[in-house]
């Protein structure tokens, strides 16, 4: 055996191999973190008894589960196919919701469906959570009243208070307190499994991200609402039947993009638990979103980061807002362009009873960031 210091050009070899390992151990590791049921949304799942016997199961063949979930998912088959319209929802909402801004909310072709930039606690990472939690709760309450879940039918909620006494309280109702308490228990199982040291970084992250799954469930929670149907002769209305009724998608997500707006910078305390940086403020509430990292710059692509920059990205001349070119291109300058726009026009009403249109085309000018 041979003793004494190790030849230099033999050290720098051995360093050269465990700087590698050490990098492929944090790749994989990487890797593993970024794994995300929100795959789900980006590919079609067949519904369970479109498997053979003999086939592979379902659950194993879903990526992006983690250990927890992929429990669920043998016991909870049915609901899978749900999960996924959740998660595409929320995606797509999550889309609209930042389409004239810097970061637009981009699926990139991976498991990770929004990639590194999820790493950084930040407030669109904290959207992110959320949006995607109320998908899961949208589409499996409508799923339970729909008669596709064999363990959850139509709501079952109380008959409101305020409502008048000869009205009917009953049809059929999304089933909002199933779909929050299985939401609750299929998106947070992710998070619950880790098991970080009190107070790391890792375990506030983990606390951040269950409390903007619960403010993304809470939006669909709190928004559901009674709709009626009258009956009568003649549309006299003389009777009214009631239920519960989750609220259209669309104003689930401008909600929580308005708690994105007022999210609120936290940071883990000496109880380990979060706290607000600025103690002048008020302590988030559960519908509120929480974030404790500042948001990267979205200007310029850096594969580090995740962001995939502004250049060549639409931008609106006229406008002084997020979509105006000088705030999206970050002062960069824009290009211009022609293009032909088709709309339909000069449309009529013919009896009956459809509407004819024609089809237009118009030369605009379009602009782009540098």
């Amino acid at each position: 055996m041979e003793n004494g210091p190790v030849p230099r050009s033999r050290a720098g070899a051995v360093r050269h191999v465990l700087l590698a390992a050490v990098f492929l151990a944090c790749s994989s590791q990487l890797l593993v973190d970024a794994n995300s049921w929100w795959s789900l949304g980006l590919n079609p799942i067949q519904r369970p008894e479109m498997y053979i016997i003999g086939a592979q199961p379902l659950c194993s063949q879903l990526s992006g589960l983690s250990q927890s979930q992929r429990k669920l998912c043998q016991l909870y088959q049915d609901h899978m196919t749900y999960i996924g319209d959740g998660a595409k929802t929320g995606i797509k909402e999550c889309q609209y919701q930042f389409r004239q801004r810097r970061w637009n909310c981009s699926t990139v072709d991976n498991t990770s469906v929004f990639g590194r930039v999820m790493h950084i606690g930040s407030r669109e990472t904290a959207f992110t959570y959320a949006i995607s939690a109320a998908g899961v709760v949208n589409a499996i309450s409508r799923a339970c009243r729909e008669g596709e879940l064999s363990t959850c039918g139509c709501s079952r909620a109380v008959r409101p208070r305020e409502l008048p006494r000869d009205w009917l309280w009953g049809g059929c109702g999304d089933n909002v307190h199933y779909g929050y308490r299985f939401a609750r228990e299929f998106v947070d199982a992710r998070e619950r499994e880790k098991n970080y040291p009190r107070g790391s970084r890792e375990h506030s992250r983990t606390l951040m991200n269950l409390h903007n799954n619960e403010a993304g469930r809470q939006a669909v929670y709190n928004l559901a609402g009674v709709s009626c149907k009258c009956h009568g002769v003649s549309g006299s209305c003389s009777l009214k039947t009631c239920w519960l009724q989750l609220a259209d998608f669309r104003r689930v997500g401008e909600f929580l993009k308005e708690k994105y707006d007022s999210a609120a910078a936290m940071r883990v305390g000496r109880k380990g638990k979060l706290e607000l940086i600025d103690k002048r403020f008020n302590n988030p509430t559960p519908e509120d979103m929480v974030y404790i990292d500042p948001s990267p710059d979205y200007c310029l692509r850096n594969e580090t980061t995740g962001s995939l920059g502004t250049q060549g990205r639409l931008c609106n001349k006229t406008s002084e807002g997020m979509d105006g070119c000088e705030l999206m291109c970050c002062g960069r300058g824009y290009d211009q362009f022609k293009t032909y726009k088709h709309e339909r026009c000069h449309c009529k009403f013919h009896w009956c009873c459809y509407v004819k249109c024609k089809r237009c085309t118009t030369l605009v000018d379009q602009f782009v960031c540098k």
